[in-house]
């Protein structure tokens, strides 16, 4: 398959209108192939030739202009278009098309609850070809007109109104001017759930087999959705520029959500089968609130090409945190965002493969799909959080309304929207501009403290890196008054970095926190008193906000080799059972079991940090008997479970169905523990079969996947390496779930053998199964446990000698950096 580049895309945008797109789906032809027939109306400015994407099983015949062209002259997934002369032209295409596995393209589902089946597409970034040929760039919008017969017992959704003209036949209204990779269609035995706002058609849809699970929650998302939308509405000139708005959760989908204009697609484990925390609830309704904003930023107004892929994403990630905070229930989104999101910005942003927010030139689509990570997520909208806090919302907000007047459904590029900025300030957003989002790396804030007359002190602060920052300062003094360990705040400093000149601050207060509030996008660092009291007195920090910001810290200074990885989990040891922030609990324990116990530690330390978390969770559990914080319990059980040296009182858990004094164990913690006892070798086959037996939805499976993988016996790992990488049967969740289950810490003896396979056996079945599993294949399959010389040996010599395909060179790249940052900290003297 050829990728499409910058250049070929500029040459074909120069030369053609795309004006119309009608589109014939035919999902009744059996369970591998569905017919695909597309008529293309579009004229050329010029003579000249050129070409359209398609990807068939076979490829039935094409006319242009009523004139047969000859189906073999089809070259990968590019037809040519010879001799095309200036003026309309109509192009049609008939194909065979397969159905995917790997959630790209059209994607079929079977569910085993119930044997229902339903399809939907992922046609983003350029798996439109997979489904009907098309001039696939984003900057050749055009109208789309879709029909789809489906079985008779099934409904389709789409962009647009769907209407049910008997005989299977749906038939959907023409939509507005949208980019290729937007178009969705979602078929199936749906159970719907349906009501109006505004005027407009608004729905929620999953699976059957999840009905009862959605209508539990329906009333929480639709007054999400509500919310936000009015909020959007009050934000925005523009109104919301389509015909209706679907949300539609649907089975083994790639990314959280994909915001199709009118049909948003949701993974459908938002749609909750088991207890969930508040935090969890937060983070959906975040979503749908990011899905929301790109109707306006993506859909309305698109990018011209993928090199701005943050005017997508980083405003919807911005927006989706601002709006919840303004319009629901979730006031304190930004505490998430800190502790659990912007590390993944931050992470990223460290290592070989970081890029600029907004990069001069993205050569092709493969190297585009590359940067949809924490840069452009996470960092982008840090970035713009800075500059709200620099320009002011109400200057911001007049000018992405100019921005949206300017270039409503059509595309637009980052000198277009720094224009439209500029013209509702006087200040310089083109430096701004340059200096935050052109640039890369993250830059580190260091206080000193300098002592002056009478016990007073100065601040400056020293900045490696060369953005400007506009940030408040926290200065926090015990209370005397209480038992010394909580802290007040005295003042915040606002300051403009780089600095004129030292700060006076008065006293020399307990804490002095930079970025205190989170509004800039930077590491920070302490000065010594304040590491002393941070260590001592962080939980008696009055908001959770400034408290995500000091374990960010921390979190840093473990990860360049200034913090001790046991000095971390002495801290969340001392603080964490009197944290009330869930968010906080999470990340903090997440980053503990994940990074420390599992990679900056040697195998010899790990034991005692495993007992250390363990203490730690027992402590939440026994501080929540009350059932005053399920949230809290929740977590503190889920990651017992994980830690769990010892399988005698999680197996006890198992067969009494119940943690003492509860929760009651769910279908998740089931598979939880089951998953642990697996790696201790504490459980076999015959209990994962009965498990499945009693849970056989489609997680069922994925948790059976999980737990047989992990089971310490060499025909078990011999079993489970196969699935992945010597057979394509394995859908992208069950690839996954096997994936997670098959490396472990405890059996790193078992499983020494695969680590150089993996390397080999990677890159042929990325080749194979293309960018969707290579991603997987990168990201869960990649032997992290192994934090060893050999292994890093080993994963350069892939990237030098391998040529893999670029997602799964850019999975390699980043998770061998990760393993080198390991291997530092752990050989680190810097304690």
């Amino acid at each position: 398959m050829s990728v499409l580049t910058r250049d070929e895309a500029q040459t074909r945008a120069g030369l053609l209108d795309v004006h119309r797109y009608s589109i014939e789906l035919d999902l009744t032809t059996g369970e591998e192939i569905f017919e695909s027939r597309t008529v293309i109306r579009f004229s050329a400015r010029a003579d000249g030739d050129t070409f359209v994407e398609v990807r068939p099983a076979e490829l039935r015949s094409v006319t242009l202009d009523g004139q047969p062209l000859d189906p073999e002259t089809l070259d990968g997934n590019r037809l040519p278009l010879k001799n095309l002369t200036a003026g309309e032209h109509e192009l049609r295409v008939h194909a065979h098309m397969r159905y995917s596995r790997t959630g790209e393209g059209m994607h079929r589902f079977t569910d085993p609850t119930d044997g229902e089946t339903y399809v939907y597409t992922q046609l983003f970034l350029d798996d439109v070809q997979r489904v009907f040929a098309a001039f696939d760039q984003p900057d050749l919008k055009a109208v789309f007109e879709l029909s789809v017969k489906a079985p008779q017992d099934w409904t389709v959704l789409a962009n647009s109104v769907t209407e049910h003209t008997g005989d299977g036949l749906w038939q959907a209204a023409p939509t507005p001017l949208i980019s290729t990779y937007l178009v969705a269609v979602a078929a199936g035995p749906w159970h719907s759930v349906r009501t109006e706002h505004r005027g407009l058609p608004f729905g929620l849809h999953c699976r059957r087999s999840l009905a009862p699970y959605l209508d539990a929650d329906a009333d929480e998302l639709l007054d999400v959705t509500r919310a936000c939308f009015d909020r959007y509405h009050e934000k925005f000139d523009e109104a919301y520029p389509f015909d209706s708005y679907d949300q539609a959760f649907v089975p083994e989908f790639n990314a959280g959500a994909m915001e199709n204009p009118g049909l948003v697609t949701f993974r459908d484990e938002f749609v909750y089968r088991s207890a969930v925390t508040d935090t969890e609830r937060q983070t959906r309704a975040m979503v749908v609130a990011h899905e929301m904003a790109h109707m306006w930023f993506g859909d309305l107004v698109t990018l011209k090409w993928w090199d701005d892929i943050w005017l997508n994403e980083s405003f919807a990630e911005y927006m989706g945190y601002q709006t919840l905070t303004e319009s629901t229930r979730f006031t304190d989104t930004w505490t998430d965002f800190g502790v659990n999101r912007k590390s993944w910005g931050y992470d990223a942003d460290q290592r070989p493969s970081t890029h600029p927010v907004a990069p001069e030139a993205v050569d092709d689509t493969a190297s585009a799909l590359l940067n949809f990570d924490g840069i452009s997520y996470a960092k982008g909208a840090s970035a713009l959080r800075q500059l709200v806090a620099w320009l002011g919302e109400k200057d911001f907000l007049a000018g992405i309304n100019t921005h949206f007047t300017r270039h409503r459904f059509g595309n637009a590029t980052l000198a277009d929207f720094i224009d439209s900025l500029a013209d509702a300030t006087e200040r310089d957003v083109h430096a701004w501009a340059d200096a935050w989002l052109r640039t890369t790396g993250v830059d580190t804030l260091t206080p000193h403290l300098a002592p002056g007359e009478n016990g007073t002190c100065a601040l400056t602060v020293d900045r490696t890196g060369s953005r400007p920052h506009r940030i408040a300062a926290g200065l926090y003094d015990r209370d005397l008054g209480d038992d010394g360990r909580h802290l007040v705040l005295r003042e915040r400093l606002h300051l403009d970095l780089p600095q004129t000149g030292a700060h006076p601050i008065g006293k020399r207060p307990a804490l002095l926190l930079l970025n205190d509030g989170d509004l800039s996008y930077a590491k920070v660092r302490f000065d010594p008193e304040s590491f002393e009291t941070v260590r001592k007195d962080l939980s008696g920090l009055p908001e959770p906000l400034t408290r995500a910001v000091v374990w960010n810290a921390l979190r840093d200074a473990v990860r360049d080799g200034e913090l001790a990885p046991a000095a971390y989990l002495e801290t969340a040891r001392a603080h964490l059972p009197l944290e009330t922030d869930l968010a906080i609990v999470q990340g903090v324990l997440a980053f503990a079991s994940t990074y420390i116990t599992d990679r900056y530690l040697t195998p010899q330390e790990r034991p005692a940090a495993l007992a250390t978390l363990s203490e730690l969770c027992r402590d939440l559990i026994r501080r929540t008997e009350d059932g005053d914080n399920p949230g809290l319990r929740l977590i503190a059980v889920r990651h017992r479970i994980d830690v769990a040296a010892h399988p005698d009182a999680i197996a006890a858990w198992l067969a009494d169905g119940t943690v003492p004094g509860g929760p009651e164990l769910d279908p998740e913690l089931r598979w939880r523990v089951l998953g642990r006892l697996a790696v201790l070798g504490a459980t076999d086959e015959a209990a994962i079969a009965a498990e499945l037996d009693r849970d056989p939805s489609a997680t069922g499976l994925e948790g059976a996947a999980r737990c047989r993988a992990a089971l310490p016996d060499p025909e078990a790992k011999a079993r489970a390496w196969e699935a992945m990488f010597g057979s394509d049967e394995l859908s992208n969740y069950l690839f996954t779930a096997t994936a997670q289950g098959f490396w472990q810490p405890e059996q790193a003896d078992l499983v020494r053998a695969y680590v150089p396979r993996y390397y080999t056996d990677a890159v042929d079945v990325a080749d194979r199964r293309g960018p969707a599993i290579a991603e997987a294949a990168g990201r869960w399959a990649f032997p992290a446990h192994a934090v060893d010389p050999e292994n890093l040996r080993l994963g350069e010599e892939c990237l030098r000698d391998a040529a893999p395909i670029p997602a799964l060179r850019r999975k390699l790249a980043d998770q061998l950096d990760d393993l080198a940052r390991a291997l530092r900290v752990q050989e680190s003297t810097k304690f």
